[in-house]
């Protein structure tokens, strides 16, 4: 199958427990949570997206006939020696173009894959990495994996269940709007009266990364 992408781009990992980590990032394009169009926003189940995920025009983005391109697109970008290559597969929502020909494709030419997913579709098998951010209204069925981020305050998440699913650490993220240091607050006080939840910041942002 192709792929569409918006973007590709080496960089750091700004966020999460891989933060720091030299990392190609590959931003899907589309998302089953927003149309990507204006007119739709009020009425979308992720009202907080930070992202451009619409077209492929952005940096290193594109259409790719096959897996076999966009994994060569991908080591391209990473260049220089094969050793600890790491790329993470987001979006907009990636789960809508990942399949198992890109994960072998990836992993042939020796990369851990990681992937930053809202959850309302189950991970393609063979994912070294899950990251889950779940989004307030929408059914999350990928409920395992290595990391669950939830960006706070949402009104609506049931926290009480998320704690039930299966993941190896559990982070909260001040959600990036208006409202900012009340968000970071918000955060703060979650971790302090949750301890299996650790605070988690977008770095990359505090440092000028993409």
């Amino acid at each position: 199958m192709g792929y569409a992408v918006k973007e590709m781009f080496l960089t750091l990992q700004g966020e999460g427990v891989q933060a720091g980590r030299r990392a190609v990032f590959v931003r899907f394009a589309g998302c089953n949570l927003w149309s990507g169009r204006e007119q739709d926003r009020a009425s979308a189940v992720c009202r907080f997206c930070d992202t451009d995920f619409v077209g492929t025009d952005g940096d290193g983005g594109g259409k790719f006939a096959d897996a076999s391109a966009l994994a060569d697109a991908v080591a391209a970008k990473w260049g220089g020696e094969p050793e600890r290559r790491f790329v993470v597969l987001t979006g907009g929502e990636p789960m809508l173009q990942v399949d198992a020909a890109l994960v072998a494709a990836l992993h042939d030419r020796g990369f851990m894959i990681a992937i930053e997913t809202n959850g309302t579709l189950p991970v393609e098998p063979g994912i070294d990495w899950v990251c889950v951010s779940p989004k307030a209204g929408s059914t999350v069925v990928q409920r395992s994996g290595n990391e669950l981020k939830l960006v706070w305050p949402q009104p609506g998440s049931d926290v009480d269940a998320m704690e039930t699913w299966a993941f190896d650490h559990l982070l909260v993220q001040p959600m990036d709007d208006a409202r900012g240091a009340a968000n970071v607050e918000a955060a703060v006080a979650m971790a302090m009266a949750r301890p299996r939840w650790r605070l988690t910041l977008q770095n990359h942002k505090a440092l000028g990364l993409r």
